[in-house]
C-alpha cells in the first residue's frame, strides 16, 4: 500500500467561464477511486474554489481584490466539495473537507491538530480533500500556493509520492509545442532545472499557478525525501497506477521534522531579530538556541509564538524560528545574559528567545 498526495489545479477542473467541468472532474475522481481499489491511500489537494465561483456570480474573470476573491471562494468551495462528494459516493467513498491556511501549521498546537485530523481521516477510510482556506485568508490568495501546500501536506501525511496534475503533460526544455522542445522525463538534481525558461508555461485564465510554482513544490517535496510526478490531469490514472508518465523528480534529501518544514516554506514571518557574529556561529555551528545576549536589534511587530526571521550582521536571513517573546519585550533584553535577566526580572526571563527545536536554518 502506498500513500499518495494528488494536487489538481483549477484549470484542470473548470471551464474557461468558471463553471466546474463534469468530464474533467469525473476523470480525476475515477483515477483516485481506482487507486483506492488497488489499496492505496490518496489525499487530494484541490484548487478551484474561486474559479468555480466565477460562473454562479456572473464574474467574467478572476477578481483582483481580496474581498471579491473571498466571496467567490465562499460560493465556489461549496459547489466544488458537493461535486466531489457526489462522485466519490457513487464509488462507495466518503470525502472530508480540510481547509488550511499557512498560519494553521506554523503554530505548534495548530500543526499538531492538522496532523491528527489527517491521521483520523485515514483511519476511517475517508478521502481528504484539501484546499487553502481562501474565504478567510488575510493575505493575497494565489492558486499557485496550492502547489506548495500540496508538497507540505505530502510531508505532513508521510506520503510515498506527490502527483502534481496540470494542463501540460510535464516539464519541457523549451516552450511546449514549439519545434525542438522535448519532455524532460527525469530530474535527479534541482540544478538541472536552472536555466530553463519555465515562467511562461501557464495557459489558465482561472488560476495563477504555473510551472514555476510546481517546480518549487517539487523542490520542497524531493528535498524532504518524497518523489514527485508532474503530468497533465488527463494522465492522472496512469500516474497513480505507477506507470511512466510526465516528469519524475527524484528525492534529493531525507525527511525532516514536519513542523520545521512548514516553518521554512509555509510561514509568513512577522518580523525579525538581528544577531552579532557570535550568535550566528552559535546557531549555525553549535546548533544552539538563540539567547538575548546575541541580539543587536529587532524589526517588525510580533507576538510570542509568531514565526520570525533570524538575520545576520550582513542582512542575510540565516534562519526562521518561533519566537518566545513579544517584539516590545526584546529591546530591554538585548545583549544581556539569561542568568542576569532571571536574577533581575524573574525566572521566566531565563527562557530562550528561540529554542533550537523551533529554529530552521535557511
Amino acid at each position: 500500500m502506498s500513500r499518495v498526495v494528488v494536487k489538481v489545479g483549477s484549470s484542470s477542473l473548470t471551464t474557461a467561464e468558471g463553471h466546474i467541468d463534469p468530464v474533467r472532474l469525473d476523470g480525476i475522481v475515477e483515477a483516485i477511486c481506482d487507486a483506492r481499489d488497488r489499496g492505496d491511500e490518496v489525499v487530494l489537494v484541490s484548487s478551484g474554489a474561486i474559479a468555480a465561483g466565477l460562473g454562479p456570480l456572473d464574474l467574467k474573470a478572476r477578481p483582483r481584490d481580496l474581498a471579491t476573491q473571498q466571496a467567490a471562494a465562499s460560493v465556489g468551495q461549496g459547489a466544488l466539495i458537493a461535486s466531489y462528494s457526489e462522485r466519490f459516493a457513487a464509488r462507495g467513498l466518503v470525502v472530508g473537507q480540510v481547509l488550511l491556511t499557512v498560519d494553521d501549521v506554523t503554530r505548534r498546537s495548530h500543526h499538531r491538530n492538522a496532523h491528527q485530523t489527517f491521521a483520523k481521516l485515514s483511519e476511517l477510510g475517508v478521502v481528504p480533500i484539501v484546499n487553502e482556506n481562501d474565504t478567510v485568508a488575510t493575505t493575497e490568495i494565489r492558486f499557485g500556493d496550492n502547489d506548495r501546500l500540496a508538497a507540505l501536506v505530502a510531508h505532513l501525511v508521510h506520503a510515498d509520492l506527490l502527483v502534481l496534475l496540470s494542463d501540460v503533460d510535464g516539464l519541457y526544455d523549451g516552450r511546449p509545442g514549439t519545434p525542438g522542445a522535448k519532455l524532460i522525463e527525469k530530474i535527479s538534481d534541482p540544478a538541472e532545472i536552472d536555466g530553463l525558461d519555465i515562467a511562461h508555461v501557464s495557459t489558465s485564465k482561472v488560476g495563477t499557478g504555473g510551472m514555476v510554482t510546481k517546480v518549487e513544490a517539487a523542490r520542497i517535496a524531493t528535498a524532504a525525501g518524497i518523489p514527485v510526478v508532474l503530468t497533465s490531469a488527463t494522465n492522472a490514472g496512469t500516474a497513480l497506477a505507477g506507470d511512466k508518465v510526465g516528469t519524475r523528480f527524484e528525492p534529493t534529501g531525507r525527511r525532516r521534522s514536519t513542523r520545521l518544514l512548514w516553518l521554512a516554506h509555509a510561514s509568513e514571518t512577522k518580523g525579525g531579530v538581528h544577531l552579532d557574529e557570535g550568535a550566528v556561529r552559535a546557531l549555525t555551528m553549535r546548533k544552539a538556541s538563540l539567547l538575548p545576549a546575541g541580539i543587536t536589534s529587532v524589526t517588525g511587530d510580533f507576538k510570542a509564538g509568531d514565526p520570525i526571521d533570524v538575520i545576520g550582521p550582513d542582512g542575510a536571513v540565516i534562519a526562521r524560528g518561533v519566537v518566545n517573546y513579544d517584539s516590545s519585550e526584546l529591546p530591554d533584553l538585548m545583549g544581556r545574559s539569561t542568568r542576569e535577566l532571571a536574577a533581575e526580572l524573574g525566572e521566566e526571563y531565563e527562557r530562550e528567545v528561540i529554542h533550537r527545536d523551533d529554529l530552521m536554518l535557511t
